[in-house]
């Protein structure tokens, strides 16, 4: 079968339903060259920077990376942005739902709200815009973890001077990623955090 038959979703077989199942597992295992692909063309997004959207997302998986961060928070770190190109406007919420099924639920949450606490640096600056907004957040497990992402990774990664690694030293952690089983419980671990920093890691990358 190359095809099949139905046009009408209601019509379809169950021979044709297990013929669709199988080329749609197969099309999952390439999620992550997608998302590589994917990446590559944040070069032609959002400009007037100093550094192109691929840059900035490289820049700041890169300071995660030699911040000890785990492959979660890298991974989170590179794809943050992802949105920039489909989903200008809810940019952060598209990354996040990329991420969800394949990292920790700590994770995915710091991307989906990251665009509220990146107020904080530029919202007093614009009008109609609030400053303070990821105080909506406040009380949140997971809010001083997002506050960090922010300052450490995120907002300070706009150099164009930085030594900043290239894509291929994080691909093969974006496979790691997406070659999980989806929403695996012991992936996702609900509730559990894990620090953003790690000194001593951090001291071996940097050797």
């Amino acid at each position: 079968m190359k095809q099949v038959k139905f046009t009408q979703m209601k019509d379809g077989t169950r021979e044709e339903y297990e013929f669709l199942t199988a080329h749609e597992i197969d099309h999952t295992r390439h999620t992550a060259d997608r998302l590589l692909k994917a990446l590559v063309e944040l070069d032609e997004s959002l400009s007037g920077y100093q550094v192109t959207r691929l840059g900035h997302s490289l820049q700041s998986a890169t300071r995660a990376w030699r911040d000890g961060a785990d492959t979660d928070w890298v991974v989170s770190a590179l794809l943050h942005d992802i949105g920039d190109i489909y989903a200008p406007y809810n940019h952060d919420e598209y990354a996040a739902t990329i991420l969800r099924p394949f990292v920790r639920e700590q994770c995915a949450w710091v991307v989906q709200t990251h665009g509220d606490f990146q107020m904080l640096y530029y919202g007093h600056h614009l009008e109609g815009f609030d400053q303070n907004k990821r105080e909506r957040h406040r009380g949140h497990p997971c809010f001083d973890d997002n506050a960090a992402f922010c300052e450490r990774w995120d907002q300070a990664s706009f150099d164009p001077d930085y030594d900043t690694l290239p894509l291929d030293f994080f691909a093969p952690m974006v496979r790691e990623v997406f070659d999980r089983k989806p929403y695996d419980a012991e992936v996702i671990r609900p509730g559990h955090r894990e620090p953003l920093t790690n000194p001593e890691i951090a001291k071996g990358r940097a050797a």
